[in-house]
């Protein structure tokens, strides 16, 4: 996809967390290229970039430039690069902090840039699979693959995999203390190095109790008065702090869809973290814990599926080509859906998450509501559960094991 890409536009940005990968993949652009790569992550690098970007970024493409967002000027000299020249292939940026939360990043390269989320491994990408993936069936308008036999991941191998995350060292530690090392480590790092360079922040040692808050409610509508009471500091500073933890994609906002449908849907997004393993970790849920079947622990492993499910179809969706627009639906009775997947032509995919073993008519409320607001545009539901079976429920939701996701 990015090759194509880079036929196409004159500068990409790969965006997306540490450590998932950006470096490599603009390493292996540089060696096909024959191009050196500029790490700005480097100090005496950026130093030198920051002194004069100009002379950085001159010359024939592609210029590879690896965490440039520690160095804004750099957008400066690219735009008045492309002023003279917007041939394609020009310029790959790659940064761990969201392009559009960078100063003057909104005005300097717009219309000029096309981003490319780059997240942590899906599920299909850690066991090495290259299937179609399910959700680009879907967006396709095909049907899911027709299951030929009951799936075979059992109840502790999706705890196990859930857990894990898709970070790639992450995955590499064995599983205790050597992982939870490495996450505290990790999120020490992105806030003490990321964080603290987008914006002066006056009570460093909220953030991760605030990041801890937020993890323990991902996977729900996004209340900032309720999480800034949880941590004792104001609504306004919380809003700020939350702010920065989605620049450096630590979590994400999946937004309210359907808020023209009426005054009786609601308008408030909802809380993810971006991985599952972080999130796991933040909130002290283990495979261990879950196999126990405390009832507080399997509320919090049911917003910890849906987070990684939710987090599974975005990952498939940003490898896709046309735009598709994520939300979330809910109406004033509290009916709602997990997922809602809008593609370009206005039709609508339609999806929910459970973490048992059985779906029940109650669990379809709010498939039945959507599909009574918006008809057919609702051209597909599909509820993912930890059950064995695939089959089309009477009203024509299909209903599939989470495990089709990567076994297709």
């Amino acid at each position: 996809m990015l090759l194509r890409r880079l036929g196409e536009e004159p500068a990409i940005v790969l965006n997306g967390p540490r450590t998932v990968g950006k470096s490599t993949l603009l390493h292996a652009l540089g060696e096909r290229s024959r191009r050196p790569v500029i790490d700005c992550d480097d100090p005496a690098t950026r130093a030198a970039v920051r002194n004069d970007p100009g002379r950085f970024v001159s010359g024939p493409g592609p210029v590879l430039i690896d965490e440039y967002q520690h160095v804004p000027e750099l957008l400066d000299a690219i735009k008045a690069e492309l002023n003279r020249d917007l041939s394609p292939g020009r310029f790959v940026l790659a940064g761990s902090t969201r392009y559009e939360t960078l100063p003057r990043a909104g005005q300097a390269l717009t219309g000029r840039v096309d981003l490319v989320d780059v997240l942590p491994l899906a599920q299909v990408e850690i066991d090495g699979r290259d299937a179609d993936p399910l959700i680009h069936r879907l967006l396709d308008g095909l049907e899911a693959p027709a299951v030929s036999s009951a799936s075979s991941t059992t109840r502790d191998e999706y705890a196990r995999r859930i857990t894990s995350g898709g970070l790639p060292v992450a995955l590499r530690r064995p599983p205790g203390r050597s992982r939870s090392r490495w996450f505290a480590n990790y999120l020490d790092l992105v806030i003490e190095r990321d964080v603290i360079e987008l914006s002066r922040v006056r009570q460093r040692e909220m953030l991760p109790r605030l990041l801890t808050v937020l993890a323990a409610r991902s996977g729900q509508v996004l209340n900032i008065a309720a999480a800034a009471e949880a941590v004792g500091m104001e609504k306004s500073s919380a809003e700020n702090y939350i702010r920065l933890l989605e620049a450096v994609f630590l979590i994400q906002r999946l937004p309210a869809w359907g808020t023209t449908l009426g005054s009786r849907v609601a308008r408030q997004p909802k809380i993810h973290l971006v991985d599952a393993g972080a999130m796991a970790w933040l909130t002290g849920v283990t495979p261990e814990k879950i196999a126990t079947n405390d009832p507080s622990v399997l509320t919090e492993y049911g917003h910890l599926v849906e987070t990684f499910v939710v987090g599974e179809i975005l990952k498939q969706v940003s490898w896709w080509d046309a735009p598709v627009a994520a939300g979330h639906f809910r109406n004033a009775i509290a009916e709602e859906v997990d997922l809602v997947l809008e593609r370009d032509d206005g039709t609508v995919i339609a999806v929910e998450v459970k973490a048992g073993t059985r779906v029940d008519r109650s669990d379809l409320a709010g498939i039945q509501a959507l599909r009574t607001r918006i008809g057919t545009r609702l051209v597909k539901a599909v509820v993912f559960y930890t059950g064995p079976l695939a089959y089309d429920h009477e009203d024509g939701t299909a209903v599939l094991p989470i495990d089709a996701l990567w076994t297709g």
